[in-house]
């Protein structure tokens, strides 16, 4: 599975030739405009930073080598009253299995953790106010326990909402020899993969 941030809180999955786009965004300060096609769009929530699915051009139908599942959750620490639900879209092909948390706002329950199950990867917010902070991330990945995990919806100046954090808080939260800084915006998820991959915004 190759799997390519970008930015915000969309990743383009892709296997075989076959391209999910989850949470695509629109209107967050510094990035440009997004442009991106593949086969389905799946968002967690309809915030415009993560459901606009009108910047992504569908590719004609295919037989999808995704399986994907939906465990509910919500986007604050009072049971939705805030900012109402959140979905974690689950999906596998080519022998991993990723979770994009979307926009969690709380942590993970006993329920929600075996809803979710074993995942090699987690792509979870970092940035605090509309999400989880940095600690909230690392508990979530603690509990979840993949083998790596890619942090999103933070601010990197020019890029990101304004006022959430950046993603230096989370990184400072794991061993140094497990961050890896990505050269570029994409990888992929090979038996191998593991740490903390912080791609670069392309």
């Amino acid at each position: 599975m190759k799997i390519t941030w970008l930015g915000h809180a969309c990743f383009m999955l892709e296997e075989d030739g076959y391209r999910i786009v989850l949470d695509p965004y629109t209107g967050v300060e510094g990035y440009p405009e997004l442009d991106a096609e593949a086969h389905a769009v799946l968002c967690s929530h309809g915030h415009f930073d993560h459901a606009a699915a009108d910047r992504v051009r569908l590719l004609p139908g295919r037989e999808s080598p995704f399986t994907v599942r939906t465990v509910p959750c919500f986007h604050d620490d009072a049971g939705g009253a805030l900012r109402g639900p959140n979905t974690i879209h689950v999906l596998t092909a080519g022998g991993a299995t990723v979770a994009h948390l979307g926009d969690l706002g709380h942590p993970l329950s006993p329920e929600q953790l075996a809803d979710i199950g074993a995942v090699d990867g987690v792509l979870v917010p970092v940035g605090g106010v509309y999400t989880v902070d940095a600690a909230g991330a690392k508990a979530a990945c603690d509990a979840l326990a993949p083998r790596f995990a890619v942090p999103m919806h933070y601010r990197h100046a020019p890029y990101g909402l304004p006022n959430v954090g950046g993603v230096e808080p989370f990184l400072a939260l794991w061993p140094a020899e497990a961050v890896h800084r990505l050269k570029g915006s994409g990888f992929t998820a090979a038996a191998d993969t593991a740490g903390v991959l912080v791609p670069r915004f392309a």
